[in-house]
C-alpha cells in the first residue's frame, strides 16, 4: 500500500486535503463572527464600526485572499512534486542510486511527517486550552438543550390581573388548550388551583397572586406579590436552583419550572414526545388512533378519514409541515443550480488556465486568481453582497454558491487536466481530429470520472451549505432553522429541523453514490 498504491493517489489526496484547509480558512473566518476568535472576529469588530470605518475590513479581505494564494501555490508545488517523483518511478532508466535516494526520501518523510503533526497537535493543546475547556462548559444547559429536544412543556399560566387560567402546549397560542379543558394533572378548586408536577412536587395557585410549591426534601417555597414587589419565605439565601428578585421569581428543578413576576403566574411541565406533531387540537382527528382513520367509521362526515387526516396533517399551523417541504425543496434547488452552473462554467475555464493545454501565461496568471478570488470569499459573505441587488431568495444562495464553486471547480479541473496522459492524446490527435475533437475524444474521457466525483461530493456539500446560506438569503430550511433558534423555541423544532436536514444529506448521498457508479463506472444496475 505504501509503494504500490499511495504514490498513485499522492497528488489527488494532497489536492483534496489543500482544498479543503482553504474552505476552512473561509469557514474560519465566518466562525469567527459568532465568537470562535480569529480574523473573523477582527473582521466583525471592523464592520460594526460602520460607514467609513471599511478600510481595516478590506485590509482583513486582502489579507484572507493573499492566504488563499500562497496556500494555493503550496498546493501546486506539492503536486508537482508528487507528480514528478511518480513519474520517475514509473520510468525504466531508474538507476539503482534514484531508488535508493526514493527509499531515503520515504523513510525521512515517514519520520518527519508524524513529528510535525505531534508538535502541532501540542501546540493546539496547550493554545486553546482544552484543559479549560471541561471547566468552561456548562452541562446544565447542555442538560436542558439535550431535554428539550426529545420531549415537550405543557405551560400553565395566570394571568395575575384578572384571574383566568390558559393551558398550552409549549405556551404557544395555537397549542392552547380548548376553553375550560385543563390536563388532568391540574385541579381547579374555587380561587385555587392545584398543579401535580409528580414525585411529590405540587405548585398551588391561591388568591391575591400568591402560590406554594411543595418540594420533596426542601419544604414549602411560598411567594406572593405585595404591591410593586415578589415577596418569598426563603430569606436573604435561596437554594441555587432558585433565582429570585424583587420583581421576578424563578423556580427550577427536575420536574419543571415555576415562574412568578407582578403580571404572570407560570408553570410548565415536561412530557415525552413531540405533542400535537399530527394534529393539533382544532383538527377532529386529534387523539384518534391510526387504525380508527384507515378503517372506521368516518369522522368528519364532509370528508373521508383519510383524505381528511392528510389535509389536516399537511396543514398543522404549529409544526408547518408543508411550509417544511416546501423549504427543503428551495434548498435542494439552490444547491443543485449553484453546483452544476458552476461545474459548466468552471470547465472551459479550467482549460484556460492549464498549462498543457494553453500557452498564454498571462492568462494562467488571472485565472488562477480569480479562481483564488471567488473561492477567498466565504459564501454566506457573497450572499450578503448579491443580497443588495438581487434581493432575498433562493436566487440569491444558488449565485453565491455558484460564485464559490467556480472558484472550487477551477482550481480541481485545471489540475486534473494537467495530470492527463499524453499517449490518449496523440492517438486521437493522429486520427487527424481538430482541437475540439481532441479535447471530446482525448482528454474528457480521461478526466470525467474525477470530475463527476467532485461535482457529486460538492452537491453534497453544497446542500449543508444551502441551510444556512438560505438563512441569510431568505429561502430554505435555513431561515426556518434560524428563525427557531433566534426566537428562542423549545428544541424539539430545532431538532425536527436538524433531523430532516441529516435525513436531506443523507439522500443527496446516496443517489450521488448511484450515480457516481452510474456514469463512472458505465453501470447499469447499482447494487
Amino acid at each position: 500500500m505504501w509503494l504500490g498504491v499511495l504514490p498513485q493517489v499522492a497528488p489527488n489526496y494532497f489536492s483534496y486535503a489543500l482544498l479543503r484547509f482553504e474552505i476552512n480558512i473561509r469557514a474560519s473566518s465566518i466562525l469567527g463572527f459568532v465568537g470562535a476568535g480569529g480574523l473573523g472576529y477582527e473582521l466583525k469588530n471592523a464592520i460594526s464600526w460602520g460607514l467609513g470605518k471599511y478600510d481595516e475590513a478590506a485590509a482583513i479581505f486582502i489579507l484572507l485572499f493573499v492566504t488563499i494564494v500562497v496556500v494555493d501555490q503550496i498546493s501546486s508545488l506539492l503536486r508537482n512534486r508528487l507528480t514528478i517523483m511518480d513519474g520517475l518511478r514509473g520510468t525504466t532508466r531508474s538507476t539503482r542510486i534514484s531508488v535508493q535516494r526514493f527509499m531515503q526520501h520515504k523513510r525521512f518523510s515517514s519520520l518527519v511527517y508524524p513529528c510535525a503533526a505531534a508538535v502541532y497537535l501540542g501546540y493546539i493543546f496547550f493554545a486553546f486550552d482544552l484543559p479549560g475547556l471541561a471547566e468552561r462548559a456548562r452541562w446544565e444547559n447542555a442538560q436542558v438543550l439535550i431535554r428539550d429536544s426529545w420531549s415537550h412543556k405543557t405551560h400553565i399560566t395566570r394571568d395575575n390581573r384578572t384571574g383566568n387560567i390558559t393551558a398550552a402546549i409549549e405556551g404557544e397560542r395555537k397549542g392552547l388548550y380548548p376553553d375550560e379543558a385543563l390536563p388532568d394533572w391540574v385541579t381547579r378548586a374555587g380561587r385555587a388551583t392545584e398543579v401535580d408536577l409528580g414525585d411529590g412536587h405540587t405548585v398551588t395557585f391561591l388568591a391575591n397572586n400568591a402560590l406554594t410549591y411543595e418540594v420533596p426534601d426542601f419544604g414549602t417555597i411560598t411567594t406572593s406579590v405585595e404591591g410593586r414587589e415578589v415577596v418569598t419565605n426563603l430569606g436573604d439565601t435561596p437554594p441555587d436552583w432558585v433565582s429570585v428578585s424583587s420583581t421576578r421569581l424563578a423556580i427550577t428543578t427536575d420536574r419543571g419550572r415555576v415562574t412568578l413576576t407582578r403580571n404572570r403566574t407560570e408553570v410548565f411541565r415536561y412530557f415525552p414526545g413531540w405533542e400535537l406533531f399530527f394534529f393539533t387540537f382544532e383538527s377532529p382527528y386529534y387523539g384518534q388512533s391510526i387504525f380508527s382513520i384507515l378503517f372506521g367509521s368516518r369522522i368528519d362526515p364532509v370528508i373521508p378519514n383519510i383524505s381528511g387526516a392528510w389535509r389536516d396533517f399537511w396543514g398543522n399551523e404549529m409544526w408547518r409541515h408543508s411550509d417544511v417541504a416546501w423549504a427543503i425543496g428551495e434548498t435542494i434547488l439552490m444547491a443543485f443550480l449553484g453546483t452544476f452552473g458552476a461545474a459548466l462554467i468552471a470547465l472551459p475555464l479550467g482549460f484556460l488556465s492549464a498549462r498543457r493545454f494553453s500557452s498564454n501565461w498571462s492568462v494562467h496568471f488571472a485565472l488562477r486568481r480569480l479562481f483564488d478570488f471567488l473561492r477567498g470569499v466565504d459564501g454566506l459573505i457573497w450572499t450578503i453582497a448579491l443580497s443588495r441587488p438581487f434581493g432575498p431568495g433562493p436566487l440569491t444562495g444558488a449565485l453565491a454558491i455558484l460564485l464559490t464553486d467556480i472558484g472550487n471547480f477551477g482550481k480541481l479541473f485545471r489540475e486534473a487536466l494537467e495530470n492527463v496522459e499524453t499517449s490518449q492524446i496523440d492517438g486521437v490527435k493522429a486520427t487527424g481530429a481538430n482541437r475540439v475533437q481532441v479535447f471530446r475524444f482525448g482528454v474528457i474521457p480521461q478526466v470525467a470520472p474525477v470530475l463527476m466525483s467532485q461535482v457529486l461530493y460538492s452537491l453534497e456539500s453544497n446542500v449543508r451549505s444551502a441551510t444556512i446560506i438560505g438563512a441569510i438569503s431568505g429561502g430554505g430550511i435555513g431561515l426556518l432553522l434560524t428563525q427557531a433558534i433566534i426566537t428562542q423555541k423549545d428544541w424539539e423544532e430545532v431538532t425536527y429541523y436538524i433531523l430532516l436536514i441529516i435525513l436531506m444529506v443523507s439522500v443527496m448521498d446516496s443517489v450521488s453514490s448511484k450515480l457516481r457508479r452510474l456514469l463512472i463506472d458505465g453501470k447499469t444496475k447499482v447494487k
